[in-house]
């Protein structure tokens, strides 16, 4: 596996939290899903509204198969191994005072990509490993889901105990680690984005 190395030195936790595809299907316990999402709770919003919201399953109850069958076929194939599927929705709308008096929210997605994050790390710190998925079939999750038009289907977490990557279909074992990052002179910039 490939050490993961920072340019600066930061809490190790972000280091280790990578997005595994490998599972090995052990239940979750409640209380330890409920602590990840407790952590996911507890990230920052603008005018702390706090747009996330979450529609879960663990796989020994009755809307796992119902979930895997949400996700995009490849996914669907690993992610059917993990202990818990999350739906991960923002509410597009906001209000100060009156709910009946909504306008757009500019920050909703990145809001609930704060809770996310906050989610992940909570996830690696109990021994478990979080991969957010875009391949959803959105349509049918909205239905399935019964998620209000006014909330975004943001992106779907599988979270579990890693697995051998040998589970996994043949394309996918060669991907199966942690991935680098580009330096940090290349994404933070000072006064201005360079030309």
């Amino acid at each position: 596996m490939t050490e993961r190395l920072a340019d600066h030195p930061i809490d190790p936790l972000f280091l280790a939290r990578w997005s595994p595809r490998a599972y090995d299907g052990r239940p979750m316990p409640e209380a330890d899903l409920m602590r990840i999402l407790e952590a996911a709770r507890w990230a920052p919003s603008a005018y702390n509204y706090q747009p996330w919201r979450f529609v879960y399953a663990r796989r020994d109850d009755a809307h796992w198969a119902e979930f895997v069958s949400l996700l995009a076929p490849l996914n669907g194939d690993w992610a059917q191994h993990a202990s818990a599927l999350i739906f991960v929705l923002s509410d597009t709308r906001f209000h100060h005072d009156d709910p009946a008096n909504t306008s757009p929210s500019h920050t909703h997605s990145f809001d609930a990509g704060a809770a996310w994050a906050q989610l992940a790390l909570q996830a690696v710190s109990l021994g478990y490993h979080a991969r957010g998925m875009a391949g959803v079939d959105y349509d049918r999750a909205r239905t399935v889901l019964q998620v209000p038009e006014r909330f975004r289907i943001e992106i779907a977490v599988a979270v579990g105990h890693r697995g051998d990557a040998a589970t996994l279909p043949s394309p996918l074992q060669p991907h199966e680690g942690p991935t680098p990052r580009r330096p940090i002179s290349e994404s933070a910039f000072s006064g201005r984005f360079p030309a």
